[in-house]
């Protein structure tokens, strides 16, 4: 009788000490993402940041040759089709807001003449393929798919992920300590619990590309670029994407017909009148 008393409560401070573990942990993990804030010296945003700049920078310069191997390596500066992208991108950088951002940005044209993806780690170091370079037609839409990226180092899109990241993990621990039984039932809870995470981080992405394109835009103007060419460039990525996998720029953007009418509106807000014929398409690259 005693033993069969005592074992519902032994039971019952056990379930007790886990949701107690768990709750910790779950106000540390918001007490660190909330604490952690800063504000973007370009965009004047209030951003909750797991690194400083300098870490960013690091990071992505350590980050930079790992990433050129997984996609054939680096093409050399020396070769026309790298220098182009360095000048371009540079031009694009000089003459917008990324100018003042405190970083050294990079511009890397990579091998891979299959996959169709630009990309940029945190800190300045941002990627073309070949296989999406050699889809476009002119230096304006080169401009606008490097300003996108630039866009997202501006807007230090990596580091706001690196901390959602980061009270993603510490929330998923929580939730695996708080259901955590004799049957596995932890385990289980912390898979849906990732699951739940990794939604949440796709959806905030698409948020960010939606950011970056808008900054690619007012980029690539302020570099004498016609901003309509990003809607070529739009339906080079929704061609790429017919008859197989889509490309690696749509895995986690929006999709093209969305990201159109959202170009098609910021061109209406921001010229009514028609966009000025000093602007250019620039050289053709083909």
């Amino acid at each position: 009788m005693g033993e069969a008393f005592e074992a519902p409560q032994r039971r019952g401070f056990g379930c007790g000490l886990r949701f107690l573990i768990a709750g910790a942990i779950v106000a540390f993990a918001l007490f660190r993402y909330f604490t952690q804030t800063e504000v973007n010296p370009v965009t004047g945003e209030k951003q909750h940041i797991a690194m400083s700049v300098d870490q960013e920078s690091a990071l992505g310069l350590e980050s930079a040759p790992v990433m050129a191997r997984e996609m054939g390596g680096e093409v050399p500066s020396s070769e026309p089709a790298a220098k182009l992208v360095t000048s371009i991108g540079n031009n694009v950088v000089a003459k917008s807001d990324a100018s003042r951002s405190p970083y050294t940005y990079d511009f890397h044209l990579l091998r891979d003449p299959q996959t169709v993806n630009a990309f940029a780690l945190p800190g300045g170091q941002v990627f073309i393929t070949y296989g999406l370079l050699g889809k476009l037609e002119n230096e304006a839409q080169l401009a606008g798919v490097l300003g996108h990226e630039v866009g997202h180092v501006v807007n230090r899109h990596g580091a706001e992920h690196m901390a959602k990241g980061e009270l993603g993990q510490l929330l998923t621990v929580a939730t695996g300590v708080a259901g955590s039984d004799d049957r596995g039932g932890g385990q289980r809870a912390a898979m849906i619990a990732a699951m739940v995470n990794q939604l949440v981080q796709l959806k905030y992405s698409r948020n960010d590309e939606l950011e970056a394109d808008q900054f690619g835009l007012k980029a690539m103007t302020e570099a004498g670029y016609d901003p309509q060419a990003m809607l070529g460039v739009m339906q080079i990525l929704e061609d790429s994407s017919h008859g197989g996998a889509p490309p690696e720029m749509l895995s986690t953007h929006p999709y093209p017909e969305q990201r159109i009418q959202a170009i098609k509106s910021w061109l209406a807000e921001k010229y009514p009148s028609g966009v000025p014929h000093e602007l250019s398409t620039g050289g053709a690259l083909k």
